[in-house]
Order: C-alpha cells, then sequence, then structure tokens
C-alpha cells in the first residue's frame, strides 16, 4: 500500500473538532466519493480507498448525493 501525505494546519483540525485519524479516514471516503462521482474509479475500486466493502461504499455514496448509476442527463429523459 502507498502512503499520500497531507499537511493540515492544526486550526484546521481544531475547527473541524477531529483526531488527525478520524480525518484521514473522513479524506479517504471523500476522495473516494469524487472519484467514484468523476468516472475515474469503479464502485469497487473506490471502496478499497475509502477501506470499506462496496456494499458500505455504496449506501455510503447516497449520503453525499452521488447516484450509483453513470447516466448522462439524456439517458434519464
Amino acid at each position: 500500500m502507498s502512503i499520500v501525505q497531507l499537511d493540515i494546519p492544526e486550526e484546521v483540525l481544531i475547527s473541524l473538532k477531529q483526531t488527525p485519524e478520524t480525518i484521514s479516514q473522513e479524506l479517504s471516503i471523500l476522495a473516494a466519493v469524487k472519484l467514484f462521482e468523476l468516472g475515474k474509479l469503479s464502485s469497487g475500486r473506490a471502496a478499497q480507498l475509502a477501506n470499506v466493502s462496496r456494499v458500505e461504499f455504496l449506501n455510503l455514496i447516497g449520503r453525499y448525493q452521488v447516484s450509483p448509476f453513470a447516466l448522462s442527463p439524456d439517458e434519464l429523459e
């Protein structure tokens, strides 16, 4: 597994009222959701990035109003 380091100012962590561990997990989830939404990762790979099962990931994306279906507006009509 590769490690990516992100420097976050202490003031931001204090404002968010989160520990470095919880913000790390949340940022992994947010990155996975966004990369999935942009079509850069499959749901399976995004789930790996978020460190959850694929089923959990598909449930998670609903919280962020991201559809599990990759349909264009024209396809929805």
